[in-house]
């Protein structure tokens, strides 16, 4: 069970980067008030965890409805999340994991971005829901194992949500090259994960 929390807080922490959602969150809401952005923090973050939690509830329901095995889920969400951690090594902005440029502006005109690009997509963004999915099925309804996914899901939204509170501080803290390190050596982590998930479903799936 604890190897499975500690994959899951692994994955989840990679594919939401508490770091940057915090440097995100304090460039877009610099112009509002303390108290406005504590509040939209607070909203962002509960509203991205009841999204993420719903995958990890009906995200098996969702792939016996629509016929999807695990070994293709795994490779599926094992390239998805190479994906993300590529671009996290490279210190690029991902569509899967963090807000577009053309998101960004939108965001910018806007007075509460709690729910968007805070709660979705820059916390539940793509490559998160996929995993929550990803993660949940490789527990294969062990009830021990579900709840240790769950903890880590909440674990990771409590640190992005003390985060977000402390954004300011963040930013003045880590700086663009402290920032970028911290996504580097996740990115490096998640990628290497997201392999795995691709050998064991290519493994599974019977076709080697």
């Amino acid at each position: 069970m604890f190897e499975t929390a500690l994959l899951a807080f692994t994955t989840f922490f990679a594919t939401v980067s508490p770091v940057d959602v915090a440097a995100v969150f304090g460039g877009l809401s610099a112009k509002a008030a303390t108290a406005e952005r504590r509040a939209m923090a607070v909203k962002g973050t509960v509203i991205a965890t009841v999204i993420l939690l719903l995958f990890v509830v009906f995200g098996n329901a969702v792939l016996d409805a629509l016929g999807i095995t695990l070994p293709a889920l795994r490779t599926a969400g094992g390239i998805l999340l190479l994906l993300i951690g590529i671009d996290m090594v490279f210190a690029r902005p991902s569509g899967g994991a963090s807000t577009t440029e053309a998101e960004k502006s939108e965001a910018a005109a806007k007075p509460d971005i709690s729910v968007f690009p805070l709660a979705t997509p820059l916390i539940a963004g793509p490559g998160t829901m996929g995993a929550a999915i990803l993660l949940i099925a490789e527990t294969k309804g062990d009830l021990a194992k579900e709840l240790a996914v769950v903890a880590a899901l909440l674990a990771v939204m409590a640190i992005t949500l003390a985060l977000l509170l402390l954004a300011g501080h963040v930013n003045r803290l880590l700086g663009v090259t402290g920032q970028n390190v911290i996504t580097r050596i996740v990115g490096i982590l998640l990628a290497a994960l997201a392999v795995q998930f691709i050998f064991d479903g290519v493994r599974a799936s019977g076709l080697v």
